[in-house]
């Protein structure tokens, strides 16, 4: 059985935090940190092909669940809450749903359980058309991805998946031939008969289009305890946006 990397900071109750496509655990360390000080074991989790966790050709939100519960039993952990973030979001989402009992309460952070068409093929584009071959430097990954990918956050966040493999030698940390072939797996949605009753927290940007009034049906349809909470001036990247709305709307949730 392979096992998911992890970092865990604090003592307490147990966070599990889920990130997004192409993202890593790394993402939400400054979070991390702050839920941790409130008193809570925080779990910043790289999912299968991100960040350091094992790379595999299986790859849907199923498979991406059932992760989260061998880390659960293999960590031996009780009363989780567990926060996902898009791609996150619907991990978690098909855990709880699938495995009730291991979930106390549920964060969804800018996603909704629907379908979502693929919509990352201009990243995919650009980063496989980056020759990491030839590029030795950030700073020349940055200039050539700039040529596909104007949105100097996007740039950025994508980068941080750069390391040295070895001297010279700059690798991905996720596995962009698996992810680039399953992208259509990150818009599906959970099970049509999917329903977690327990306490639910869906965070919206107030920019994105993610979460939209007409999915309010839809989300009380599979969670019937959630509550919809809107964070000021964010768009997607919500928890990086607007951290400190998104802490402490988040941790109101989680204490009350």
């Amino acid at each position: 059985m392979q096992t998911l990397h992890s970092t865990i900071l604090g003592e307490g109750q147990p966070l599990l935090i889920l990130h997004g496509f192409l993202g890593m655990s790394d993402n939400w360390k400054s979070l991390g940190l702050k839920y941790a000080e409130a008193g809570l074991q925080v779990h910043l989790i790289d999912q299968r092909n991100h960040g350091k966790s094992f790379h595999a050709a299986a790859f849907n939100y199923d498979i991406l669940a059932n992760d989260i519960k061998e880390y659960i039993a293999q960590n031996q952990l009780e009363n989780c809450i567990v926060l996902g973030h898009s791609m996150g979001g619907k991990t978690a989402m098909q855990l709880a749903c699938s495995y009730p009992d291991l979930v106390s309460k549920l964060l969804i952070a800018d996603i909704a359980p629907k379908y979502y068409p693929a919509h990352h093929h201009d990243i995919i584009n650009g980063l496989q058309a980056l020759d990491l071959n030839t590029i030795t430097s950030r700073t020349a990954a940055s200039e050539a991805l700039s040529r596909h990918i104007a949105n100097k956050g996007v740039r950025q966040f994508l980068l941080k998946n750069l390391y040295w493999i070895e001297k010279g030698k700059l690798a991905f940390r996720f596995n962009l031939e698996v992810l680039a072939d399953r992208m259509e797996e990150i818009g599906e949605n959970i099970g049509a008969s999917a329903i977690y009753n327990k306490p639910t927290l869906f965070l919206r940007g107030d920019k994105s289009e993610y979460i939209s009034p007409q999915d309010e049906d839809l989300i009380k349809r599979h969670f019937p305890k959630a509550t919809i909470t809107t964070i000021s001036n964010a768009g997607h990247w919500l928890h990086a946006e607007n951290p400190k709305e998104f802490l402490e709307k988040s941790l109101i949730f989680i204490k009350n």
